[in-house]
């Protein structure tokens, strides 16, 4: 009975207004990479999704979304449910197959390179990722350059993929085919679009 009652309890309040509002940060993210955008948790979804996440998922999954959610995710019976009834998404296996992957441990996530990267003639068919965080307050800082940035921006995300930045940089170098990264912590959002150079990185 529980798990059915997460299941169907805590999504958005208002579906549209919440959707619009979620969507505008995402956008604001996607123009300008790696500025850290306010937004509110719209929804209490069951562990391990976290609300941020879920908040996204019930922004841009739906019938037609095909999904790939990691081993925390995928085996949650009250997580894959909520999802299901919230978004009607299609869940795969398969990373190759996704239009999008949700993410909740990040250091144990397959390499960028085994999402989808779209196609010469379809470059916006590829995975787009969302990756739970924990803040935006990391060890590494990422210096970054590309569309979007006046000159650089630094990003410093608690949790980023092994390797990432060999990753990213086999990632730009095929555009403009390319995955895109969305960060998602409490109460914010931030994004790495493919075009998106990263120059340095301290720690």
């Amino acid at each position: 009975m529980r798990v059915e009652t997460q299941v169907f309890e805590g999504g958005f309040s208002d579906s549209v207004l919440n959707a619009q509002n979620v969507f505008r940060a995402l956008m604001d993210a996607m123009a300008n990479p790696g500025r850290i955008v306010e937004v509110s948790d719209l929804t209490t979804p069951p562990a391990p999704l976290t609300p941020l996440a879920a908040s996204i998922a019930a922004t841009l999954f739906d019938h037609d979304a095909t999904v790939w959610c990691d081993r925390a995710i995928s085996g949650s019976a009250a997580a894959v449910g909520w999802l299901k009834f919230h978004t009607g998404l299609q869940l795969t296996g398969d990373t190759a197959e996704a239009d999008f992957a949700l993410i909740s441990d990040v250091n144990a996530m397959p390499s960028l390179e085994s999402f989808c990267r779209g196609t010469a003639e379809y470059p916006d068919r590829s995975t787009t990722l969302i990756l739970q965080i924990d803040s935006f307050d990391g060890a590494d800082v990422l210096t970054l350059e590309g569309p979007g940035i006046k000159e650089t921006q630094s990003f410093s995300p608690s949790h980023l993929p092994r390797m990432f930045r060999d990753q990213w940089a086999a990632n730009r170098a095929a555009f403009p085919r390319g995955v895109d990264l969305v960060f998602a912590t409490k109460g914010a959002l931030a994004a790495l679009p493919r075009t998106t150079r990263i120059t340095k990185t301290e720690a």
